[in-house]
């Protein structure tokens, strides 16, 4: 139900605001407006929404520095919207971890329905057990060296000690540890962690990957120069288990 979700509408220009979340009603989403980024971060911390749809340009802190600060602690699906329409400035923005990027003037009804797929591709990602039915025969548990992934728990150990990780940074690095020094393109991880409807830049996959490694200290992901990444097991030193229900 669209009512289930909150979307926060951040734009200094009144109008433009009110006009997105005049759309969104039409479609039974829940709103609020914010002409700030210092009142969306308030927002964040007391009730956050379901969604995100910020300017960039905003009085104060910037839409870029929010963006930032929310992607550092969660998935949590974000539209960057601008009148900027450099490439620099779209390809800055979907490295901080913006999950699409318009440029105004935009269509209200193409905005609306950006906001429908990043919604759809949120609740895929973070209701797995909706699409995956677990068999007696399904991994519960990932080793490589002294990363340890539990599957049904999505829980990461990393010598002993627990990672708390994003839906999306899990999923990244299940796909990687699934296949031990398998090299991936970056357009096979955008397709395996963001959908295969997904249009942003692959640039996501770095940042994502950046994030990780800020989290996981010498987590055995490298790069693949011209190409993408692979989880690197080094035979003897570390190694790949699947664990079953007995």
């Amino acid at each position: 139900m669209n009512k289930d979700y909150l979307i926060a509408v951040v734009d200094d220009d009144e109008n433009i605001r009110n006009l997105i979340e005049a759309y969104l009603h039409k479609e039974n989403y829940r709103t609020v407006g914010l002409a700030n980024a210092e009142e969306a971060w308030t927002l964040w911390r007391t009730n956050p929404p379901s969604m995100w749809v910020m300017d960039i340009m905003l009085p104060g802190m910037d839409g870029y520095e929010l963006c930032r600060r929310i992607r550092n602690e969660a998935e949590v699906p974000i539209i960057m919207i601008s009148a900027k329409d450099n490439e620099v400035d779209k390809i800055l923005g979907l490295e901080l971890g913006s999950d699409d990027y318009l440029v105004k003037p935009f269509s209200p009804r193409e905005l609306v329905a950006r906001i429908k797929r990043q919604l759809e591709r949120w609740s895929k990602v973070n209701n797995p057990e909706e699409k995956v039915v677990v068999s007696e025969a399904s991994p519960t548990q990932i080793d490589i060296g002294e990363l340890q992934l539990m599957l049904e728990q999505r829980r990461v150990i990393w010598y002993g000690e627990e990672v708390d990780l994003t839906s999306k940074e899990f999923l990244m690095l299940k796909v990687l540890a699934e296949h031990p020094n398998r090299a991936f393109t970056r357009d096979e991880l955008l397709t395996s962690v963001w959908g295969e409807d997904y249009f942003g830049s692959d640039r996501a996959v770095d940042h994502l990957i950046k994030r990780m490694r800020k989290k996981i200290e010498r987590l055995p992901v490298e790069s693949v120069w011209g190409h993408g990444y692979r989880m690197r097991s080094v035979r003897g030193e570390s190694s790949n288990e699947t664990h079953t229900p007995n």
